[in-house]
């Protein structure tokens, strides 16, 4: 399908989610052109999204999201495109991780940092369908007893931790099930740090920060492997809309027709690297 025939077929979807839209809320005629749409954005005719203070590579390069390099950067840019946003109509603004999921009124559109879509966090905030859906991965480093495994049987006599109450410490319960349990931390700095020193073997995060960590951040560091997607245990992203924003369909319907046209799947790959370099461990 030629570019030119995706656009049409994403302002046809558009339009069908604003026609439900205009049934609920009856406001002026909506549809991929932000001038008809502006009382529902923060400025009018502006698309106002939100990310990270700092935003970190490879979601945001050197920290400048206007510049629409990184994968959040770009996938944000596809967004505003498919809203009928040009460039230069695209405003950001930054906000914590927490903050920006918490109750109340929101000074953004949408905010993409990458957030997974949990039923917790539904109570408070909107999220679009899943702009892209990360699997889990092992990552270590040179000198510690983990960089010689190739499967998950080899990791199952070490050390193995991750960030308490993520999907990456489920991972290691359900996918790993080290003898000595899954090590807990507050945070994937912690847990960084405590590989650096030697307390744990190896630790799990999602795969884009795998790549980050191993080949950025970690001296020697060393990437396993993914864990096997079949097991169900990976993170979906959403964009978060503040809690029952009339945003939220059209944005759901941008991302969709983003998802169906190859756009999405071409953005992770440009800028994520899809899954180089990381082999299924069994």
């Amino acid at each position: 399908m030629t570019r030119t025939a995706r656009r049409s077929a994403a302002a046809v979807a558009l339009a069908a989610t604003a026609a439900l839209l205009l049934a609920a809320c009856a406001p002026t005629a909506v549809g991929a052109d932000p001038e008809a749409t502006e009382s529902l954005y923060v400025t009018e005719g502006k698309l106002t999204i939100a990310t990270g203070e700092p935003a970190y590579y490879p979601y945001v390069i050197d920290d400048a999201p206007e510049s629409g390099e990184g994968f959040e950067a770009a996938i944000a840019y596809a967004v505003a495109e498919e809203l009928g946003f040009a460039p230069e109509d695209v405003v950001w603004v930054r906000t914590s991780f927490g903050a920006a999921i918490q109750p109340g009124p929101k000074d953004f559109d949408f905010n993409l940092q990458q957030y997974t879509i949990t039923e917790e966090r539904a109570e408070n905030v909107d999220f679009s369908s899943p702009y892209y859906a990360t699997p889990q991965a092992v990552i270590t480093v040179e000198s510690s007893p983990a960089a010689s495994a190739t499967s998950l049987a080899d990791l199952s006599g070490l050390l193995v931790g991750a960030a308490t109450g993520t999907t990456s410490f489920t991972a290691i319960e359900e996918q790993i099930a080290p003898a000595a349990g899954a090590q807990a931390f507050n945070t994937n700095d912690d847990a960084v740090l405590a590989l650096q020193n030697g307390t744990v073997d190896a630790i799990v995060v999602d795969l884009p920060t795998a790549f980050f960590l191993t080949g950025v951040v970690l001296d020697g560091g060393v990437l396993l492997g993914q864990l096997p997607a079949d097991a169900g245990i990976s993170d979906e992203w959403g964009l978060v809309l503040a809690k029952d924003s009339p945003l939220t369909p059209l944005v759901t319907a941008a991302v969709d027709a983003l998802r169906e046209s190859g756009r999405l799947d071409e953005i992770a790959e440009q800028w994520l690297g899809a899954d180089a370099g990381a082999p299924i461990l069994q």
